[in-house]
């Protein structure tokens, strides 16, 4: 098996200009186009990346998630998510890492077969990391004005973490 995986990028190129000779395109200009765009996307995503994360290392050296955590609270509850889960709920949408440093956290305090860490992981699998992905792909893609494209994203996080409460309360709790 590992074998065939080492042959995989090899193949992969050779059927690529193999492809290319038979359509009578110059393959390796095609290759070298490739790479000048990729670096450019590189480079505009960089920048939004340069600004995104030290934001993000701000944010979780700062004791305002604690205390967001602490004001959600009574809301959660209302709205059926454990509320042991805020900081899993406020870190998901900024950093992929430090959502799932807190969902390990939380598995390994309340166990992987409860309702707590059924529901974190859960939520950490069906949510996305909407800043991060927001800046790599509207830079990627040269968006300038992303209008709604935060509040949307915002709004599916939230009803994937809704769902994931509600569906984990209803199969497991």
């Amino acid at each position: 098996m590992s074998g065939l995986l080492a042959l995989t990028a090899p193949l992969l190129l050779a059927l690529g200009l193999g492809l290319a000779a038979l359509r009578d395109v110059d393959g390796y200009r095609a290759l070298t186009d490739g790479a000048r765009k990729g670096l450019r996307v590189v480079l505009d995503i960089f920048t939004a990346l340069l600004v995104l994360f030290p934001a993000i290392a701000l944010l979780r050296a700062s004791p305002l998630l604690a205390q967001l955590e602490a004001w959600l609270s009574p809301l959660l509850r209302r709205l059926g998510i454990p509320p042991e889960t805020g900081l899993l709920l406020l870190l998901r949408p900024f950093s992929g890492s430090a959502a799932l440093a807190a969902a390990a956290e939380l598995i390994e305090r309340c166990g992987p077969d409860s309702l707590i860490g059924r529901t974190a992981a859960v939520m950490i699998g069906s949510s996305e990391t909407t800043f991060y992905v927001a800046a790599v792909y509207l830079s990627a893609s040269g968006v300038k004005n992303s209008r709604w494209a935060i509040p949307a994203a915002l709004c599916a996080d939230l009803a994937c973490f809704l769902s994931a409460a509600w569906i984990c309360r209803l199969l497991w709790g």
